[in-house]
């Protein structure tokens, strides 16, 4: 029989940093390499530059400095800085912080006294360093253990935090931080604290409108429908106009500051308050759906001492705004109901193009009503021998799943290909979604064709995204075609529908292009496997006389390999926009008509991947 004695020798306490360690999930949400927005090593980041924009509040520093080089990160503000005598202990002893004294920071986010300290245990470079009242002292640390902490001195700085690290490339597999999400993480920061100023590699951002200014950094004003109404209340701040192009709605929310991806009870009651007010403006009974059509707005509201559903504060759970103040939900709504109401009967043209809107939206959704039953109809019958979706178990609307951020849905086309990624895909957290040939061109097409169309129908059946983001059901969306013609042009008309119908995806940092390798470099003790020439050029100086083999698509990489590229060592291109040009003007170059400039493009950019898929072996 086995032994099962349960003694005093089973019980094993980890210390601070060792837990953080072993699950460092808990702590940062995933790990990723920083092609998603929501990998470690921008929460590491955010951690460290919550406590400037707390100082900030608090009245103390105005500027804020964000160094990135390479893989070393420095974040200097010029607040009061940390008390001389506990600057090892806000970064290594947890629940150490001082923002338990709520008379200092009623409203902040970090309030769980974790923040820099899970920086500190999955850095493998930490330091730490204050001045204030002319003296300063500074720790330096190695995977959250003390290395060097020399007495406090005097100093001539000027007064404030610094603090620097490098992420444990042992934890961050082959990281990078990717500008374009650090600067979206920093502008956010500027809209949300006007007057604050955060100095990014010498890039300078700052704000003086706030919500409005993030608004117009998104969209441009040709494709408003009518100018920003801005509204500002004690503890809330609103934004939000029409998009003349997009079909979905796009909401931005916040909480103290926090960027709230997954929403939560604030951007349920901006949603419900808005169709609340306009209704009883009009004396109409529109339906939700109608009002909200095309909207692009933002919220942020402050709370005393928020709840959130995940670790990573992506999902607001609270009801209550704290103090002798209402529930959220009734915060909201009265706010809305009286400052959007005001504003509609000051602006008597704004209400007249919104009213427009509505009635446009609502003869769209009746035109559509019989095909979208029809299927919705098809789609349940496919859903339950839907060969087309190999579905995963957990998703991203799972907020207790520790993995739910992992969750991926590869698109893929055909059978060889979907094959191999679904004997090798992890059940848990990846899905796959098998199209039949090439996609249909969505370019200039209407909302119906999404559910004419039998693989577009049920490829947003599969997502849950009809109605509104907010139901996603995977966090990454990864189009895994061939490096070659064809399946570049599946990833681009699979970009335009996106683009044309799901915008959201892609802004958010859903949207990703898997890269697999285009050779295998092999001897007998070792295999390698290499995405560019350069790449196999060092495998072959590594392994010499090697046996080479070049990957002509998917279909020919077996299940067992395939599991290398899409676990623990996938790489993904993130989908981003250029923010100098409008979806409408993008679709049009993509798809439009074949002008000689769209023709270049592509031969140009094809010509970089078939070189390298064609170099010689």
């Amino acid at each position: 029989m086995a032994d099962t004695k349960y003694t005093e020798d089973n019980i094993r306490s980890l210390d601070w940093k060792e837990h953080i360690r072993m699950r460092p999930g808990m702590y940062i949400g995933k790990l990723g390499d920083g092609s998603s927005p929501d990998d470690g090593i921008y929460i590491l980041l955010k951690e460290v530059i919550d406590n400037c924009i707390d100082e900030f509040v608090m009245g103390a520093g105005k500027t804020i400095e964000v160094r990135i080089k390479d893989k070393e990160v420095r974040v200097r503000d010029y607040g009061r800085g940390i008390p001389l005598g506990k600057v090892v202990d806000v970064v290594s002893k947890m629940n150490t912080g001082g923002k338990y004294d709520t008379r200092a920071f009623k409203k902040s986010v970090g309030l769980n006294g974790v923040g820099t300290k899970a920086v500190n245990a999955l850095s493998a470079f930490f330091k730490v360093e204050s001045v204030r009242e002319g003296k300063h002292k500074w720790a330096e640390f190695s995977l959250g253990e003390l290395k060097n902490s020399p007495d406090i001195e005097e100093s001539g700085k000027r007064k404030g935090t610094r603090i620097e690290f490098i992420p444990d490339e042992a934890i961050f597999k082959n990281f990078k931080y990717r500008n374009e999400y650090v600067e979206k993480m920093l502008k956010n920061y500027v809209y949300l604290n006007p007057g604050l100023t955060i100095d990014f590699n010498g890039e300078k951002f700052k704000s003086e409108n706030g919500l409005k200014d993030l608004l117009e950094d998104k969209m441009s004003k040709e494709d408003m429908l009518y100018p920003i109404i801005h509204l500002k209340g004690e503890d809330i701040e609103v934004a939000l106009t029409h998009s003349k192009t997009q079909y979905s709605e796009e909401y931005h929310s916040f909480v103290n500051g926090q960027n709230t991806t997954q929403g939560g009870t604030h951007q349920s009651a901006f949603r419900e308050a808005i169709v609340k007010t306009i209704r009883e403006f009009y004396g109409k009974n529109y339906d939700s759906s109608d009002v909200r059509k095309s909207i692009v707005s933002a919220i942020s509201i402050k709370v005393m001492e928020p709840v959130f559903e995940s670790q990573t504060k992506t999902k607001l759970g609270s009801t209550d705004m704290g103090g002798d103040l209402p529930t959220v939900r009734t915060y909201v709504n009265d706010f809305v109901k009286t400052y959007l109401d005001n504003y509609l009967h000051k602006n008597p043209g704004v209400a007249e193009a919104i009213q427009k809107k509505i009635i446009q939206a609502e003869r769209e959704r009746k035109d559509l009503k019989g095909i979208r039953k029809l299927a919705r109809d098809r789609a349940k019958k496919a859903s339950l021998h839907n060969k087309k979706l190999r579905d995963c178990r957990v998703h991203l609307g799972d907020m207790k799943k520790e993995r739910r951020l992992e969750t991926t849905l590869f698109i893929t086309e055909g059978d060889s290909a979907s094959g191999s990624i679904t004997k090798s895909r992890d059940v848990n957290t990846q899905a796959v979604f098998s199209l039949r040939g090439k996609p249909l061109n969505s370019y200039n097409m209407s909302k119906k064709i999404v559910y004419e169309n039998e693989e577009f129908n049920l490829l947003q059946a599969a997502l849950n995204i009809e109605d509104s983001m907010e139901d996603l059901r995977y966090n990454n969306i990864v189009i895994a075609t061939d490096a070659d013609v064809d399946g570049m042009h599946i990833r681009l008309l699979l970009i335009t529908f996106f683009l044309q119908f799901f915008p959201e995806l892609i802004k958010q940092g859903h949207l990703y292009i898997l890269q697999t390798p285009l050779f295998r470099v092999r001897n007998k003790k070792e295999t390698i496997y290499c995405y560019s020439e350069e790449e196999r050029r060092n495998a072959i100086e590594k392994l010499k006389k090697p046996e080479i083999t070049r990957f002509k698509g998917l279909g020919e990489i077996s299940p067992d390999e395939f599991q290398h590229f899409i676990g623990d060592n996938i790489r993904l291109d993130p989908v981003m926009l250029d923010k100098a040009m409008s979806i409408d003007e993008l679709l049009k170059f993509y798809m439009g008509k074949n002008t000689p400039d769209r023709q270049e493009f592509i031969i140009e950019n094809l010509k970089v991947e078939l070189d390298e898929v064609e170099a010689t072996v």
